[in-house]
């Protein structure tokens, strides 16, 4: 509509001045309903045509979308493991800082496995100084046996020693009762220091291992705990947070609410869906504006950062099915997301207003070259001119947008 009106000025309006003023024809009399095709055919065929063209060269070069938003970002308040709900910290629309308690799940469970990791070091520790008494009494058992080893060895080199001087003084089978005691003396001494061993052993490796297994329980079990205290990951204000005291909540199928950090998340942007049809005129660097349903009667300066190298119509997932391409032809627009040239330029758009967006094709550097042609350079300054136009188009449509929300929308 803009584009016609516009495009009449230099064709029908003109038109309409050559047949009032110089042929002399008036509305009324010889320009009336039915000859308006007619008397002013040159007019209307030249509007019908200049339209066109204007606006297809306008919106191919200087696209325009009304899809486009001031996306922000959520986090989702979800615990890290199921449970019921058994305190509230906080309440909706509240203002959080990053690691503030929001909720406690109940963590009778995890706090009864964590005294029996705490039952089971003490156990431990009672067991390790029963063992180093142990390795007293095995030291004083050495002792005992070495004596008695030393003694049976006396009393057998003495029958022995007695034999060889006289033969008829000891008898043989005292000599191998001697022997028996030395060599079963001699097992009670090896039997002692083997239980030595076992006991030191049990206190280096075997009751120290325990002890660490018994620990890395109980810092499982607070780890457990400290789960159960759902905090706030980011800096934020927390929304469609209805959590009641009693209530489950599941880190896949229930989650808390939601929690919108500050700043949006990060550096404020607009996300814009333009058509296909301009893959290849929108460049990341291309000079934008912006009017937005939540700040009316302005326009923002944009520049555009980032364009997505696929459309998301066509994003195939594996699944047991095989895709049928009519299922996902359905044309898509191209994501390219815009962040306004000056700062500040969104701070006073709400996070999720709805926006009207262009985009300018710049020929600047192009125009500059020596080795452009002359159709070329004429060719290039009509597109840049174009620009300027669909600019106006945007200003009107600011001027509308409240008026079209308000009145014409029923709003």
């Amino acid at each position: 509509m803009f584009e016609f009106l516009l495009c009449s000025l230099l064709t029908i309006f003109p038109d309409y001045l050559f047949r009032r003023y110089v042929q002399g024809k008036r509305f009324g009399r010889e320009i009336t309903l039915y000859s308006v095709w007619f008397e002013l055919r040159w007019g209307i065929t030249a509007c019908i045509v200049l339209t066109i063209s204007l606006i297809t060269l306008i919106f191919y070069f200087h696209p325009s979308t009304s899809h486009v938003n001031a996306a922000f970002r959520t986090v989702a308040v979800l615990p890290e493991t199921s449970g019921r709900v058994s305190e509230i910290y906080v309440t909706a629309f509240q203002k959080v800082e990053a690691g503030q308690p929001l909720f406690k799940l109940d963590s009778s469970e995890e706090e009864a496995a964590a005294e029996v990791a705490r039952r089971q070091i003490a156990e431990v520790d009672a067991e390790m100084t029963v063992s180093r008494t142990e390795l007293v009494a095995a030291d004083g058992a050495i002792v005992q046996a070495q004596a008695a080893v030393q003694q049976a060895q006396d009393e057998y080199d003495t029958q022995v020693e007695l034999n060889k001087l006289n033969p008829n003084v000891v008898a043989r089978r005292e000599i191998e009762r001697r022997q028996v005691a030395l060599e079963g003396s001699k097992g009670a001494l090896t039997a002692a220091q083997s239980n030595r061993q076992t006991l030191e052993t049990k206190l280096q490796s075997l009751l120290p291992s325990q002890k660490a297994s018994a620990e890395a329980a109980l810092k499982q079990a607070e780890v457990d705990i400290a789960k159960t205290t759902v905090r706030a990951g980011v800096s934020g204000t927390l929304q469609q947070f209805t959590l009641r005291v009693g209530e489950v909540v599941n880190p896949m199928l229930r989650p808390a609410g939601v929690l919108v950090p500050e700043g949006n998340g990060g550096k404020p942007w607009l996300v814009a869906g333009f058509g296909q049809i301009e893959t290849q005129v929108i460049k990341v660097g291309m000079i934008g504006e912006a009017t937005c349903v939540g700040k009316p009667f302005t326009i923002i300066p944009l520049v555009v950062t980032e364009v997505q190298e696929v459309i998301a119509s066509g994003q195939v997932r594996a699944s047991d099915q095989l895709i049928d391409v009519a299922n996902i032809s359905q044309p898509g627009t191209l994501t390219v997301f815009m962040e306004p040239l000056y700062p500040g330029g969104l701070d006073d758009v709400p996070p999720g207003s709805t926006c009207i967006a262009n985009a300018y094709t710049n020929s600047h550097e192009e125009l500059e070259s020596s080795d452009i042609s002359t159709g070329r350079w004429i060719y290039l300054h009509v597109v840049d001119t174009l620009g300027l136009v669909h600019a106006m188009i945007l200003r009107l449509q600011a001027l509308v947008l409240p008026v079209q929300t308000l009145v014409l929308g029923g709003h």
